[in-house]
């Protein structure tokens, strides 16, 4: 479905890469060369989604087939070929990634003042290689995607974090690359039995069952890392802590999905057997990220490192709806997935606005914020109910789906999904209070100001998509409909076919 042969996901990969390109080549005074670099990163970003868009308004949501597919010859000779493409899975994670970058950028424009031109570079070569791992069709490209993420990542926290940052930088690169290197075997061994890379013909291929338990197993270390699961999680806090601002809502937006979807797009499909022997070991892992993040998150003095656990809790539901595979669990998880990318993505920005003006994210130095800053308070109170799962906010629908999933599996595992919800309102309720409300004990918080145009300009299609999700979900949750119906028919055929050829 790619109108006229246009390639529009090309075009969508690789136009920051040519923003990037073209930032490196100015030259002059530091803050002239700093201006044109922030004008021509949020140009180049605005653009990009604009075109993004096309995706969302011309994209077939009745159908489980890729579209915008676009397939040219790389290494013919190995089976490896460029080839892109969307489904309903991968449509939204890709429009997520074009959206929350130009916010990010908007978000840095004051507060970051040294290496200008890099950091921006740095921004725009992430959003490439974030979009293109959603498209790829091939596995050679999804791993080249998928490990180039890391680079301007890394950069991002090592350079602009805060004073740990090259401890927090390198603990984030070697966790994930160490995971990584367990995929590349596994994506060897998969050209090696297939004589192929390409992610659909692989999809359709049936692999011994004892080669799918090594399969999912290094699949699985890659991706669980990635979301993170529990107990291979402790990077995180670590990473979100010493990132700049906008580096949290990417890590927190966007790279904790590529987990996920790695599940989604490969172990569910490809390895339906193992999946299946695994989904208890999932579930009792994701139960315990989500108890057990959450009791550390109440225990938290630092802002930062609070939202931080409760995204290990709030991926643990999404890990845990996948592994239902039921329409509502898979559907829950994908909505959760998008939801948290916005509200995360919101309060790690809310969490920025305070540190700018008072450089300190220790919940105990703040108190009374909301009769300071009104509209500030009143939009962190959203984007806390959202986390909450209030109902009417984009946090609801996803999360009552997977436990309406969970529960045709195991009553248990829905109570442990539940527990997350109740805990997540203690901790998120918690930090609220101590923030916003009480008397104000500081002379110097007296003088903050309430939000900038440019912070509204920020908040506004957070605020916009948060309410929109949590009112009308069926917009969104149409665009995957039919790409879970069909994963998890090919999921229960594979194990039907599985179960006659073992009697």
């Amino acid at each position: 479905m790619n109108a006229a042969g246009f390639p529009i996901l090309s075009l969508v990969t690789f136009l920051p890469l040519a923003g990037a390109f073209i930032i490196l080549m100015v030259r002059g005074e530091e803050a002239v060369v700093a201006r044109n670099a922030r004008w021509t990163a949020l140009w180049t970003s605005l653009i990009t989604f604009a075109l993004s868009l096309i995706l969302w308004f011309r994209f077939d949501p009745s159908t489980a087939d890729f579209q915008f597919v676009e397939r040219a010859a790389w290494l013919p000779e190995f089976g490896v070929n460029y080839h892109m493409g969307v489904d309903g899975i991968s449509v939204l994670f890709v429009l997520l990634s074009t959206l929350l970058t130009p916010i990010c950028i908007l978000a840095s424009w004051e507060s970051v003042q040294t290496r200008v031109r890099d950091y921006m570079v740095a921004f725009l070569v992430l959003e490439s290689m974030m979009v293109g791992m959603f498209c790829a069709l091939d596995f050679v490209v999804f791993y080249i995607f998928f490990e180039a993420v890391l680079i301007p990542m890394f950069l991002i926290i090592g350079v602009w974090g805060g004073a740990r940052r090259v401890y927090a930088a390198f603990k984030f690169f070697l966790y994930t690359l160490a995971g990584s290197l367990l995929m590349l075997l596994a994506i060897l061994a998969v050209w090696y039995h297939a004589g192929t890379t390409d992610i659909p013909t692989l999809m359709a291929t049936a692999f011994p069952l004892a080669m799918q338990f090594w399969l999912f197993l290094a699949f699985f270390v890659s991706f669980a890392v990635k979301v993170p699961m529990w107990p291979v999680h402790t990077w995180l806090p670590d990473a979100h802590v010493e990132a700049p601002t906008a580096g949290s809502v990417i890590l927190a937006g966007v790279l904790l999905k590529m987990g996920a979807y790695g599940f989604i797009r490969f172990s569910l499909p490809m390895l339906p057997q193992a999946s299946a022997d695994f989904a208890p070991l999932i579930f009792s892992l994701s139960v315990v990220a989500v108890v057990y993040t959450s009791l550390v998150a109440l225990a938290q003095e630092d802002m930062k490192k609070l939202i931080a656990y409760s995204s290990v809790a709030h991926m643990g539901i999404v890990t845990l709806g996948i592994f239902t595979f039921t329409q509502q669990g898979l559907s829950g998880a994908l909505f959760t997935m998008l939801s948290h990318g916005v509200v995360s993505g919101a309060l790690f920005l809310c969490v920025g606005v305070l540190y700018d003006r008072v450089h300190s994210r220790e919940i105990a130095r703040y108190g009374g914020v909301a009769k300071i800053m009104p509209a500030y308070a009143l939009i962190f109170m959203l984007f806390t109910m959202a986390s909450v799962a209030l109902p009417g906010t984009a946090g609801f629908p996803g999360e009552l789906l997977v436990i309406v999933g969970a529960f045709k599996v195991n009553p248990w595992v829905a109570l442990g999904a539940a527990l997350g919800m109740i805990l997540g309102a203690a901790y998120m309720l918690y930090l609220y209070r101590r923030v916003a409300f009480g008397r104000i004990t500081r002379d110097d918080l007296r003088s903050l100001l309430d939000l900038s145009p440019r912070e509204y300009a920020v908040f506004a299609p957070l605020i916009l998509l948060t309410l929109w999700m949590g009112v009308y979900p069926s917009s969104f949750l149409s665009f995957f409909e039919a790409s879970v119906a069909n994963l998890i028919a090919r999921h229960e055929a594979a194990l039907g076919a599985a179960r006659l050829a073992g009697m």
